[in-house]
């Protein structure tokens, strides 16, 4: 590597004077997320994949001030919605450097991309089924089109995230090449596309392979293509003993599954690029005796964190106020009424005691993508790190924004 840093930071690599300064100045719960790791993380993939196309799937974590960091990079913007579309222009993507993929799209998210595409006209739109692309000429769309297969294996760390295989998305791989045929004739044509989850390891390579292997096939089959892209889903450890994910040996084995084909192999990653570049801070407010464990109330919960909740997802804990503290057995969980508001159950952490700064690793993807107003709770404010020190990317929300939707309503709607 020339720059693209170590292949996986820990949370006990993080600077813990430091993170208890952010928390001190900023409040908690906060999150916190270094650009100079993305930067790291987008070079490293650039090097793995020299010769590839490399998006970055913008639904990881759409801060304006990552796009911008990503896009400087030189790495390319994949988005799911009409949302991150706009949010990725409004960070200095050019059309060009943005593909929309729809999954199930709304006639709202529709009507504004094509009015988007309209004065973007190399932006590429993604389709996962044939009504879409009649959705799509009825609004006069007549650009770049790429096919989204269905190459029936998928992989993935949690059953829910396993895309490759559910119905839900993509055109059957055997119904492409007709409809990409029929396709031609109105639209420009210039890739397909298949994903087959998030998190993938080392321990599910295999079904990665076989994927890349399909979609091979496929872009031989259909033929005159820009781009083949084989998604993303590369893995980061969340547990402190997990190796991190061999990148030059997934980037070779995908080239060979891949095999010769007459267009340039296409990637989208997004966990792998912030995932390990965000962290949470959260306050003890409550410590708890109960049998046999230690309740450490925090000021995080679920509405702030979800994957543990969604994915019985693990990411790693420290006690930052005391690392040297005797270990206990804790249940760490946050405010939220249910059983679920959970971060860990049986985790030995350093004694915590109120008052105490907590800090959960790996939260940089979907971390505050996932973040609500359930219960009423606003949302943490984001500070980035960057070569010029700290700087609030987005503020903490109020209780007046919570309702403020609500406030500003008209009294009656008319019929």
């Amino acid at each position: 590597m020339s720059g693209g840093g170590p292949a996986v930071r820990r949370l006990s690599d993080w600077d813990r004077e430091r993170l208890l300064s952010l928390a001190d100045e900023f409040g908690s719960p906060l999150y916190v997320t270094d650009l100079r790791r993305v930067r790291e993380n987008c070079l490293r993939l650039r090097e793995a994949f020299p010769e590839a196309h490399v998006s970055y799937a913008v639904k990881a974590h759409a801060g304006r001030a990552v796009l911008e960091t990503v896009r400087e990079a030189g790495v390319d913007a994949e988005c799911a919605s009409a949302g991150e579309v706009e949010r990725a222009l409004d960070a200095g993507f050019p059309g060009e450097r943005v593909r929309y993929t729809a999954v199930n799209p709304p006639d709202a998210d529709l009507d504004h991309v094509v009015s988007r595409w309209e004065s973007n006209p190399e932006m590429t739109v993604t389709v996962g089924a044939a009504d879409t692309i009649d959705r799509l000429r009825e609004r006069g769309f007549d650009g770049r089109l790429c096919l989204r297969a269905n190459p029936g294996v998928g992989a993935g760390h949690h059953e829910k995230v396993r895309t490759g295989a559910h119905a839900k998305f993509g055109i059957p791989i055997d119904r492409v090449p007709d409809l990409a045929a029929d396709v031609r004739e109105e639209f420009d044509l210039v890739g397909v596309h298949a994903h087959a989850g998030s998190g993938i390891s080392g321990d599910d390579l295999s079904a990665h392979r076989e994927l890349v292997r399909r979609m091979g096939d496929l872009a031989r089959e259909v033929g005159d293509l820009e781009f083949v892209d084989v998604g993303g889903g590369f893995g980061v450890p969340y547990r402190e003993d997990e190796p991190p994910l061999d990148l030059n040996s997934v980037a070779d084995a995908t080239r060979e599954a891949l095999g010769e084909v007459d267009a340039r192999l296409a990637i989208e990653p997004g966990r792998y690029v912030v995932a390990d570049a965000g962290v949470l801070l959260s306050e003890v407010n409550t410590v708890k005796d109960a049998s046999e464990t230690t309740v450490v109330g925090i000021d995080a919960g679920m509405t702030t964190l979800l994957r543990p909740a969604m994915y019985d997802a693990y990411h790693a804990i420290s006690n930052l106020s005391r690392p040297d503290a005797d270990p206990v057995s804790t249940i760490v969980a946050g405010p939220v009424c249910e059983t679920s508001d959970v971060f860990a159950d049986g985790r030995d952490l350093p004694a915590p005691e109120r008052g105490d700064c907590l800090a959960l690793g790996n939260a940089g993807a979907y971390g505050y993508e996932m973040a609500s107003t359930y219960n009423s709770r606003p949302r943490p404010p984001e500070v980035v790190l960057d070569a010029d020190g700290p700087r609030l990317a987005r503020r903490r929300e109020t209780l007046d924004d919570v309702t403020a939707l609500e406030r500003t309503a008209p009294e009656h709607i008319p019929n």
